[in-house]
């Protein structure tokens, strides 16, 4: 929850503004507009490397698929060959059918010679031709069956190691993702307090869902296309080393230009995953803002907001895909200049006889499935910069500063007094701005303790650290004499119900949002809780009564019956420590009534915490401490402090004999004139302000 500002003058909201922003920058709030700023290019290989190590408990089912990816390109590598020796069964077949029949094709070539014709006897001397003879279909047929079967049993692997590789990875993902919520849950609330709501789901939804593409599909066509270069080359070298050279020359051109142009894409990729993070961040203040907005009439303004930011996006991925897609051209070509020099040499070679026809065909098949795996990993190359990208701002999730370990030295019983003790206790947002310094105070078992003060006086940050929101900077609080910090927080909490002023209900019945608060409880259980609190007599007017289901947003509730919802939700909990922050704030008179009858079933054989600003709904407090500027400054029942004449009595007279004075009752600040000093506070009451306190 964030720290509420109060009122101060200029130069002293000018310090304490100075002292949020290094806060923010300590916690790592170095851009609110969405995810961190753009990282280096260096930063790609340390997470790419985590990134496949995500992989490493499942290292024998990624063996296996290596295993099945080699034998593919085993048999995908050595089919051009044999496709070339049926190539030369034919072409044989073509040359000896014209010959005269009886004739050595020894003799033949050496006629050649005697003629003059040596280009045609060096080519016809590679050729294993019978005169006479024609196409020998019973090899041909054999050689054609060999490599159809080849193809056949490589596709069977091909997609063995695909089905593996992707369950393998849809396994990494799901602990990914689970990582990811767990560590949501490990994180202290000052890290959603400095960041936007939108960037956090992005990098859980919108980056994970990026890592998780590139992981299933840049993986498989890597790794496959990486062994598949790796058997081209070998075979290209055992057919003509000469020629492998040439095919070669583009290997080198090839990993330079993709090398220089991934590392401007890797930049823009991570830019635009930062703006998109910024896009949704705005997207969602837009939707969950939506009235507020209305109400001031902001629509251009947050229209012109979306409109910068979506333009920035825009900018950031049409470079990035822009950059990233140049790759894939300039590999073409440079592969295209190889294959036009291997078909140069490959031909003049099989004119002088250097090697077969059906070797040149299988070599220039090999120098076009060369490329077509370089192009792939330049295609994958777009894919695998934008993974890694999203994986940098998932590991900078995985990797932020968790909230202090656990020392669970001692464990609640299931139903504790309620005895709070607060002992010297000292905390602040930020170490240049104190908030809460030395305070003490008890809360007796079964006691209600109101806090009041103005805005910013720290009143809910007290009940924060109650709930260990927050760690405190020094001194102890202690629930039934055990110090908190020896409390797991799971435990400590179990005891805890709270209410907030913004009531908060999830989609779903309202059956469900009740026992939400302890979700053993019977229906039974859930309906005593909801007549003790006053939700039964609406719900037994809906149509669906229980069953009725609350959208997302509430909105088929009133607000008033939203936060009857939420204490019944708190009642059926049955804790032994109750927090009520501003329950009441946002209801109207007759509904704060049901909610004030409410919440004293609820405060009942209990020790309870109730914030509140309207103070004729604390009236019957134990006690009430009164704070300011993180102190309390006065502390006791109603009577006592009306008759004190202190802060809380000008507190009380602010709200009920007129605006007459400022938070901190300074006469002369008054837009009119207060009651006299001294003056009983009860007969100056309006009306109508009596009947509320009554």
């Amino acid at each position: 929850m964030a720290k509420k500002q109060k009122n101060v003058e200029p130069e002293q909201l000018d310090s304490e503004l100075a002292a949020i922003d290094e806060f923010e920058v300590a916690a790592g709030a170095d851009d609110w507009s969405g995810g961190a700023p753009a990282r280096k290019a260096e930063r790609f290989w340390p997470s790419a490397k985590r990134l496949v190590g995500l992989m490493s408990p499942y290292k024998w089912g990624m063996v296996l698929v290596f295993a099945l990816i080699t034998v593919y390109v085993v048999l995908s590598v050595i089919a051009p060959r044999v496709l070339g020796k049926a190539m030369d069964v034919i072409f044989a077949g073509l040359i000896g059918k014209n010959l005269p029949a009886g004739t050595p094709a020894d003799v033949i070539v050496q006629q050649l010679r005697d003629s003059g014709q040596d280009t045609q006897a060096d080519m016809l001397s590679k050729v294993n031709f019978v005169p006479g003879q024609g196409i020998d279909f019973t090899q041909l047929s054999q050689f054609i069956l060999i490599v159809l079967s080849m193809y056949f049993v490589a596709s069977v692997f091909s997609w063995a190691s695909g089905w593996l590789l992707n369950k393998l990875v849809m396994r990494v993902v799901y602990n990914l993702r689970k990582d990811v919520e767990d560590k949501i849950n490990r994180l202290p609330l000052n890290y959603f307090d400095t960041r936007q709501r939108g960037d956090i789901l992005s990098r859980v939804t919108n980056d994970v869902d990026n890592i998780q593409n590139a992981l299933q599909q840049a993986l498989s066509q890597l790794v496959q296309s990486i062994m598949t270069v790796i058997g081209i080359v070998i075979m290209m070298f055992v057919v003509s080393w000469q020629m492998a050279l040439i095919a070669l020359v583009a290997l080198p051109l090839s990993g330079v230009a993709a090398g220089f142009i991934g590392s401007k894409a890797q930049k823009l990729f991570t830019a635009q995953w930062k703006n998109t993070g910024a896009l949704n961040g705005q997207i969602e203040e837009s939707f969950s803002g939506h009235e507020l907005m209305k109400v001031f009439g902001r629509e251009e303004d947050m229209v012109a907001r979306f409109t910068t930011r979506n333009e920035e996006l825009y900018k950031a991925s049409f470079g990035a895909q822009f950059v990233s897609g140049m790759i894939m051209p300039v590999m073409n070509f440079v592969s295209y200049l190889s294959y036009v020099g291997i078909a140069v040499v490959g031909g003049l070679r099989v004119a002088s006889g250097a090697m077969s026809l059906g070797d040149a065909t299988a070599f220039i098949q090999y120098s076009r499935e060369f490329t077509q795996p370089l192009g792939q990993i330049a295609g994958v190359a777009n894919m695998l910069q934008s993974g890694v990208a999203s994986a940098e701002r998932t590991f900078e999730l995985l990797d932020a500063e968790e909230q202090d370990p656990e020392d669970a030295q001692v464990a609640l019983p299931e139903r504790t007094d309620g005895h709070v003790s607060f002992q010297n206790v000292s905390f602040s947002y930020a170490p240049q701005q104190p908030l809460i310094e030395d305070l003490s105070f008890d809360a007796d078992p079964g006691h209600t303790v109101a806090i009041v003060g103005p805005t910013g006086a720290g009143k809910t940050t007290l009940v924060n650290l109650v709930m260990r929101f927050y760690e405190l900077n020094s001194g102890k609080i202690l629930v039934d004499n055990h110090d908190i910090t020896q409390l797991s927080r799971a435990d400590l909490r179990s005891k805890v119900g709270m209410v907030l002023q913004d009531a908060w209900l999830f989609g779903g019945s309202i059956m469900e949002n009740i026992r939400y608060g302890r979700l053993d409880a019977t229906d039974e259980e859930v309906i005593e809780a909801a007549k003790a609190t006053f939700v039964d007599r609406f719900v037994r007017a809906l149509p669906d009564g229980y069953d009725t289901i609350i959208d997302e947003e509430g909105t088929n509730v009133s607000a008033g019956e939203k936060q009857l919802i939420t204490i019944a939700r708190a009642f059926v909990a049955n804790p032994s420590l109750l927090i009520l922050d501003e329950a009441t704030s946002s209801v109207d008179t007759r509904t704060e009534l049901l909610v004030q009858q409410a919440m004293a079933a609820l405060r009942s054989d209990r020790t309870s915490f109730v914030i509140a600003h309207r103070l004729s709904t604390i009236r019957d407090a134990d006690t009430i401490l009164v704070m300011e500027s993180g102190k309390i400054v006065e502390q006791g029942n109603h009577e006592y402090l009306l008759k004190t004449q202190g802060a809380y009595y000008r507190l009380y007279q602010s709200q009920f004999a007129g605006p007459a004075e400022d938070v901190d009752g300074n006469p002369d600040t008054a837009a009119v004139p207060a009651v006299a000093a001294g003056a009983p506070v009860a007969a100056e009451l309006a009306p109508e302000a009596k009947e509320e306190t009554e």
